[in-house]
Protein backbone atom coordinates (compact mmCIF):
# COMPACT_ATOMS: atom_id res chain seq x y z
CA UNK A 1 0.00 0.00 0.00
CA UNK A 2 1.20 3.62 -1.04
CA UNK A 3 1.83 5.99 1.68
CA UNK A 4 0.17 9.74 1.53
CA UNK A 5 3.58 10.48 0.54
CA UNK A 6 4.92 8.15 -1.81
CA UNK A 7 5.37 8.48 -5.61
CA UNK A 8 2.94 11.46 -6.00
CA UNK A 9 3.12 13.46 -8.32
CA UNK A 10 0.58 16.92 -6.84
CA UNK A 11 -1.65 17.48 -4.01
CA UNK A 12 -4.88 18.54 -5.19
CA UNK A 13 -6.74 18.79 -2.20
CA UNK A 14 -5.66 17.92 1.92
CA UNK A 15 -8.65 18.95 4.02
CA UNK A 16 -10.40 17.46 7.14
CA UNK A 17 -12.25 15.26 4.98
CA UNK A 18 -10.22 14.04 2.22
CA UNK A 19 -6.68 14.01 1.07
CA UNK A 20 -6.22 13.80 -2.76
CA UNK A 21 -2.90 13.46 -4.63
CA UNK A 22 -2.66 12.97 -8.25
CA UNK A 23 0.41 10.07 -8.66
CA UNK A 24 3.21 9.99 -11.50
CA UNK A 25 1.11 7.57 -12.99
CA UNK A 26 -2.17 9.50 -13.74
CA UNK A 27 -4.23 7.87 -11.20
CA UNK A 28 -5.92 9.83 -8.13
CA UNK A 29 -5.21 8.38 -4.63
CA UNK A 30 -7.72 9.65 -2.04
CA UNK A 31 -7.72 8.87 1.85
CA UNK A 32 -10.95 9.63 3.81
CA UNK A 33 -10.73 11.10 7.17
CA UNK A 34 -13.23 13.31 8.86
CA UNK A 35 -17.26 12.85 9.87
CA UNK A 36 -18.51 9.85 8.21
CA UNK A 37 -15.48 8.63 6.86
CA UNK A 38 -16.27 4.64 6.67
CA UNK A 39 -19.70 5.55 5.08
CA UNK A 40 -18.13 7.98 2.51
CA UNK A 41 -15.36 5.52 1.47
CA UNK A 42 -17.83 2.71 0.81
CA UNK A 43 -20.43 4.59 -0.69
CA UNK A 44 -17.83 6.23 -3.39
CA UNK A 45 -16.62 2.63 -4.04
CA UNK A 46 -20.02 1.58 -4.20
CA UNK A 47 -21.11 3.96 -6.91
CA UNK A 48 -17.86 3.76 -8.43
CA UNK A 49 -18.91 0.50 -8.98
CA UNK A 50 -22.49 0.63 -10.18
CA UNK A 51 -21.87 3.19 -12.73
CA UNK A 52 -18.98 1.13 -14.47
CA UNK A 53 -21.54 -2.04 -14.41
CA UNK A 54 -24.07 0.01 -15.72
CA UNK A 55 -21.70 1.31 -18.45
CA UNK A 56 -20.89 4.89 -17.63
CA UNK A 57 -17.99 6.40 -19.68
CA UNK A 58 -17.35 9.80 -17.88
CA UNK A 59 -16.67 9.20 -14.48
CA UNK A 60 -13.66 7.70 -12.80
CA UNK A 61 -12.88 3.52 -12.33
CA UNK A 62 -11.71 2.09 -9.12
CA UNK A 63 -8.76 0.97 -9.43
CA UNK A 64 -7.45 -0.28 -5.89
CA UNK A 65 -9.14 0.28 -2.51
CA UNK A 66 -7.96 -0.71 0.78
CA UNK A 67 -11.04 -1.12 3.68
CA UNK A 68 -8.78 -0.53 6.77
CA UNK A 69 -7.13 2.58 5.38
CA UNK A 70 -10.39 3.84 4.01
CA UNK A 71 -7.94 4.50 0.55
CA UNK A 72 -9.44 4.86 -2.60
CA UNK A 73 -7.17 4.61 -6.18
CA UNK A 74 -9.02 5.71 -9.02
CA UNK A 75 -8.85 6.91 -12.72
CA UNK A 76 -7.74 10.45 -13.30
CA UNK A 77 -10.46 12.06 -15.40
CA UNK A 78 -8.82 15.24 -16.53
CA UNK A 79 -8.99 18.82 -14.42
CA UNK A 80 -11.55 20.49 -12.83
CA UNK A 81 -12.90 24.12 -14.57
CA UNK A 82 -12.68 27.74 -14.33
CA UNK A 83 -16.22 27.99 -15.98
CA UNK A 84 -18.82 25.97 -16.59
CA UNK A 85 -22.38 26.91 -17.25
CA UNK A 86 -25.14 26.03 -15.23
CA UNK A 87 -27.28 24.45 -18.05
CA UNK A 88 -23.99 22.30 -18.63
CA UNK A 89 -23.28 21.43 -14.98
CA UNK A 90 -27.12 20.54 -14.81
CA UNK A 91 -26.91 18.07 -17.39
CA UNK A 92 -23.96 16.58 -16.38
CA UNK A 93 -25.61 15.62 -12.98
CA UNK A 94 -29.49 14.79 -14.64
CA UNK A 95 -27.30 12.57 -17.34
CA UNK A 96 -26.39 10.28 -13.89
CA UNK A 97 -29.97 9.10 -13.28
CA UNK A 98 -29.90 7.28 -16.95
CA UNK A 99 -27.34 4.99 -14.98
CA UNK A 100 -29.32 4.66 -11.59
CA UNK A 101 -27.30 7.19 -9.92
CA UNK A 102 -28.09 10.63 -8.14
CA UNK A 103 -25.29 12.55 -7.11
CA UNK A 104 -26.12 14.55 -4.32
CA UNK A 105 -23.03 17.06 -4.31
CA UNK A 106 -24.14 19.16 -7.53
CA UNK A 107 -21.41 21.73 -7.54
CA UNK A 108 -18.46 22.97 -10.15
CA UNK A 109 -15.97 21.66 -8.53
CA UNK A 110 -17.22 18.07 -8.77
CA UNK A 111 -16.76 18.20 -12.84
CA UNK A 112 -13.96 17.67 -14.54
CA UNK A 113 -12.76 17.45 -18.42
CA UNK A 114 -10.58 14.49 -19.73
CA UNK A 115 -8.49 15.85 -22.73
CA UNK A 116 -7.80 12.13 -23.89
CA UNK A 117 -11.45 11.22 -23.82
CA UNK A 118 -12.50 14.55 -25.31
CA UNK A 119 -15.24 15.05 -22.75
CA UNK A 120 -16.83 16.25 -19.44
CA UNK A 121 -16.22 14.13 -16.39
CA UNK A 122 -18.15 13.73 -13.01
CA UNK A 123 -16.10 12.91 -9.73
CA UNK A 124 -16.69 13.08 -6.01
CA UNK A 125 -19.30 10.05 -5.27
CA UNK A 126 -19.17 10.00 -1.38
CA UNK A 127 -22.60 11.58 -1.22
CA UNK A 128 -24.21 9.53 -3.96
CA UNK A 129 -27.23 7.77 -3.92
CA UNK A 130 -28.51 4.40 -5.92
CA UNK A 131 -31.78 4.81 -6.97
CA UNK A 132 -32.20 0.87 -7.10
CA UNK A 133 -32.07 0.28 -3.86
CA UNK A 134 -31.45 4.04 -2.12
CA UNK A 135 -27.54 3.13 -1.04
CA UNK A 136 -25.63 6.17 -0.07
CA UNK A 137 -25.20 9.40 1.65
CA UNK A 138 -26.42 12.54 1.30
CA UNK A 139 -24.26 16.28 2.17
CA UNK A 140 -26.59 16.48 5.33
CA UNK A 141 -25.90 13.20 7.03
CA UNK A 142 -22.12 14.91 6.98
CA UNK A 143 -23.18 18.06 8.47
CA UNK A 144 -25.06 16.23 10.62
CA UNK A 145 -22.34 14.11 11.82
CA UNK A 146 -20.12 16.90 12.02
CA UNK A 147 -22.69 19.49 14.57
CA UNK A 148 -23.15 15.82 16.53
CA UNK A 149 -19.12 15.34 16.50
CA UNK A 150 -18.97 19.54 17.29
CA UNK A 151 -21.45 19.49 20.29
CA UNK A 152 -19.47 16.36 21.54
CA UNK A 153 -16.27 18.13 21.96
CA UNK A 154 -17.79 21.09 23.40
CA UNK A 155 -19.78 18.75 26.15
CA UNK A 156 -16.05 17.42 26.88
CA UNK A 157 -14.12 21.17 27.36
CA UNK A 158 -16.96 21.60 29.61
CA UNK A 159 -16.21 18.74 32.09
Amino acid sequence: MKSPDNKQKGEVKDSAVARVNVGFDGRVHKWFRGPLAKERFETERRVLNHLEEQGCQFVPRVLESNDEELYLVTSNCGSRLDKLSSRKMQELFDSLENFGVRHNDQADRNITYDPRKGCFCVIDFEFATILETGEGLEVKDAEDEYERLKQLRKEDNQE
